[in-house]
């Protein structure tokens, strides 16, 4: 693939993500645990491989300016400051709920997961956001 195409695959990533978690939720609400593991391992894999895409397009193209003007521009930063200050966030809540599961220990993993789950939600809808302001707008 080439560098142009990882903004893309990135958002794909994170879109995948998004609904994944939404899917892992909606299952666990209705018991179905072992399905609800499985959207949730996927999900977290979907989120890995953006990781890994995002820092090496980034580390190869560096910064991608935004070239919005006016009240956009404003819109912009503030999704992305929210974005970004969640993003740096996320992982140690992931480990942590992660964790807990493997453990078996589900009071405790419910308790973190409901600050992870609309944390990584928003992480991954925002960065959709962010790609298609930043590319498409």
């Amino acid at each position: 693939m080439p560098l142009s195409g990882l903004p893309t695959l990135n958002a794909s990533l994170n879109a995948a993500s998004a609904i994944l978690l939404v899917i892992g939720w909606m299952l666990i609400r209705s018991g179905r645990r072992e399905a609800h593991r499985a959207a949730m391992l996927c999900a977290l894999l979907c989120s890995t491989f953006f990781l890994g895409s995002y820092l090496y397009y980034h580390a190869r193209v560096g910064s991608v300016r935004f070239q919005g003007r006016g009240a956009i521009r404003a819109v912009y930063f503030s999704i992305l400051l929210t974005h970004t200050l969640l993003a740096a966030a996320i992982l140690p809540l992931i480990a942590r709920t992660l964790f807990l599961a493997v453990r078996g220990r589900y009071e405790d993993h419910r308790r973190w997961a409901r600050w992870t789950f609309p944390s990584w939600l928003y992480v991954s809808a925002t960065g959709v956001i962010v790609y298609w302001m930043l590319y498409r707008l």
